[in-house]
């Protein structure tokens, strides 16, 4: 009862956003993405960003253990990669500067002045891509500890263009209240990171989150959508927010939802509440929650049907990532999902990969 109780309060308080910008029609898998008259919304020039963004995770504990830059793999990433979310710092980071990153949760064999100059020769090799430090996930759990501070000196001191936000609490506590609002414990924690870190990153530095899998469902058309999770509807108080404003792109963990699990539905959902520049993500398998496994196949239907959409790009995890067995169009690493995102969304130069 109490916890009802404050579900509802919590509801009852959420402030309004305002219309997203692309609505859609009835939930089912002929969905179609149809524009609103919703105000303009943040546009990828205007954040920076690249007009079709494919985000990948450079997974930091995968990376070669080299002595020159040009050596790392960071450095020659194919131009259509063109977001690298470097993985993963702690929000409780320890950075004392002079680029000594053995206390931030960055798991390179090497020094971070080599990762500096990594990102710098990507930069130089292709100047629209930007390279972000992805903060959080599943294993760095302390945001009560958050130093902002430190976040931001971590990228400037590497010559970083952002901060990606992959909060991952262990227990959201969320609800459906009586007006219809998912509210859960974590609403506040989601608006203070945003707001903190925004803060001392102001534009044109690059600000992105990541959205669970169920975190767009719960209310709507999507009210019954499936899997039912304790995360169903974890990230909708935020884009009702003011600081939804401050993100720049919202990359959507559209995998390990289990066999009911529908991705593309889970993109339109956010795409009804969150008004600017979107990708959706797959994932290399297997995926240890049962699927979606994505082939080169679903990942290139997938990828298309969300390119009907101006503001859309995708997401790749991890971008080192290798499958079990033998690599097949069936069953994919990065280096086949990611060529495949390319082609789906129309970049140019699909045939290069990581060597």
């Amino acid at each position: 009862m109490i916890r009802a109780f404050f579900l509802a309060s919590l509801v009852a308080v959420a402030l309004g956003l305002g219309a997203a910008i692309l609505d859609t029609e009835a939930a089912d898998d002929s969905t179609t993405i149809v524009a609103s008259a919703a105000p303009a919304p943040v546009t990828p020039a205007a954040s920076g960003l690249p007009a079709r963004p494919i985000v990948v995770y450079h997974e930091s504990w995968d990376e070669r253990d080299v002595t020159k830059p040009a050596a790392t793999t960071l450095a020659v990433m194919p131009a259509y990669m063109n977001v690298v979310m470097l993985s993963f710092v702690k929000p409780d980071l320890i950075y004392a500067g002079h680029l000594d990153i053995s206390e931030t949760g960055l798991q390179y064999k090497f020094s971070g002045e080599i990762l500096r100059q990594s990102i710098a020769l990507l930069h130089q090799r292709h100047p629209q891509t930007k390279v972000l430090l992805s903060v959080g996930s599943d294993a760095y759990l302390n945001w009560d500890a958050l130093d902002s501070d430190a976040v931001a000196n971590l990228v400037h001191d590497l010559g970083a263009d952002g901060v990606d936000i992959d909060y991952e609490p262990k227990d959201p506590v969320c609800g459906l209240g009586g007006d219809g609002e998912v509210a859960c414990m974590t609403d506040s924690t989601w608006t203070q990171i945003v707001h903190r870190l925004r803060a001392v990153l102001p534009r044109p530095a690059i600000l992105t989150v990541t959205g669970w899998n169920v975190g767009a469902f719960g209310e709507g058309q999507w009210v019954k959508a499936k899997p039912k999770s304790d995360y169903t509807g974890i990230m909708l108080s935020l884009f009702r927010s003011p600081e939804a404003k401050d993100i720049d792109l919202v990359s959507v963990m559209a995998y390990d939802g289990g066999p009911e699990y529908d991705p593309y539905q889970a993109y339109l959902a956010y795409r009804h509440v969150f008004k600017g520049p979107m990708a959706v993500g797959v994932q290399v398998p297997p995926s240890p929650q049962g699927g979606p496994n994505y082939t080169v196949a679903m990942t290139e239907t997938l990828v298309s049907k969300v390119a009907q959409d101006p503001l859309a790009g995708a997401m790749l995890y991890p971008v080192l990532g290798v499958p079990n067995g033998t690599v097949t169009p069936d069953n994919p690493d990065a280096r086949l999902l990611g060529q495949a995102i390319c082609r789906s969304l129309k970049v140019e130069d699909c045939t290069t990969t990581l060597p």
